[in-house]
């Protein structure tokens, strides 16, 4: 005959050393079985031993895991991506004309910028095909891997090009970025964003469910105003759900007037002091005018709803 004690805190003493006494002639793994038993006198429950052992070891193996968000297949396949673009844009790089390669470095400072500037503006009037190659490539490179400095190649555009020529090439180079960084996302960007921003992520979640019927008015009012870093748009549309074609749309617009101001500015680079002059509170608040007026529709939805 076996017991099972749930409630050893409720028994008296006296009762569990007689059961104990009576039944262990009889069955002896009894005893051992007991051994395996760990009273919890908080909760009066009985918990295995080998059970909390297990657990133990799978929460420090989940730890372990949160430590790096990717497994192996994915790190693999990042890896294989990053080395493929990073081939192709080494392969432009050798077929570029001769040039005191020293100097060709991605610019970190507006000093840095404008010794790049002075540096590349006749080789850019004497091979603008292959210069204008090099450029693309390093912008989308940079914009694909989340390289910071592509505010500088947008402010080099219009030093170099003027207003008309470098919007043109920041909103492209912009715009093949961003969609590359979308599919890598979608093959990789899940668990690195959960990682990086869970907390973000589940309010962008929120408000996109919100926002679907009028999804493309809601995605050019992010990419028009400062609300959500571009970085985190790339990475977490295509997590959220948001069909490509939304995303590309609302992308090659939105970014227009924000490449407009950053490539004016390029044409008076030794007059700019530094890259926070770029967007004053006059500047914010014309950025978060025109992504008002982009969210009337939606709002006029919401409205003929609630009536």
């Amino acid at each position: 005959m076996k017991f099972k004690i749930l409630g050893c805190s409720s028994l008296p003493d006296s009762f569990v050393q007689t059961l104990s006494n009576s039944s262990a002639s009889r069955s002896p793994p009894l005893s051992m079985a007991a051994r395996t038993l760990v009273v919890e006198t908080g909760g009066g429950r009985l918990l295995d031993r080998d059970e909390e052992k297990n657990g133990g070891s799978s929460d420090g193996k989940k730890y372990k895991a949160e430590k790096f968000p990717l497994s192996r297949w994915e790190f693999i396949a990042a890896l294989g991506v990053f080395l493929l673009f990073s081939s192709g844009l080494l392969c432009i790089y050798l077929t570029m004309p001769a040039s005191e390669y020293e100097m060709l470095k991605l610019p970190r400072t507006l000093a840095d910028l404008r010794l790049l500037k002075d540096h590349l503006a006749s080789y850019a009037r004497v091979y603008p095909a292959k210069f204008i190659l090099g450029y693309c490539s390093t912008y989308i490179f940079m914009q694909t891997f989340m390289i910071p400095g592509t505010i500088f190649m947008s402010l080099l555009a219009g030093a170099l090009f003027g207003v008309v020529r470098g919007l043109f090439l920041v909103v492209f180079n912009a715009t093949a970025g961003a969609s590359s960084c979308y599919f890598l996302s979608k093959l990789i960007g899940r668990p690195i964003v959960n990682w990086l921003w869970p907390e973000k992520l589940r309010f962008f979640q929120a408000e996109i469910a919100k926002q679907r019927e009028k999804l493309l008015n809601y995605m050019l009012f992010l990419r028009v105003t400062p609300t959500l870093p571009n970085l985190f748009i790339n990475l977490a549309s295509p997590i959220v759900d948001i069909p490509f074609h939304i995303f590309f749309l609302a992308t090659v617009i939105g970014l227009v007037p924000a490449s407009y101001i950053t490539v004016r500015a390029g044409l008076a680079l030794g007059e700019l002091k530094s890259v926070k002059d770029l967007y004053d509170y006059k500047t914010l608040a014309i950025l978060f005018l025109i992504g008002s007026i982009l969210l009337i529709p939606t709002l006029l939805k919401r409205k003929r709803v609630y009536e």
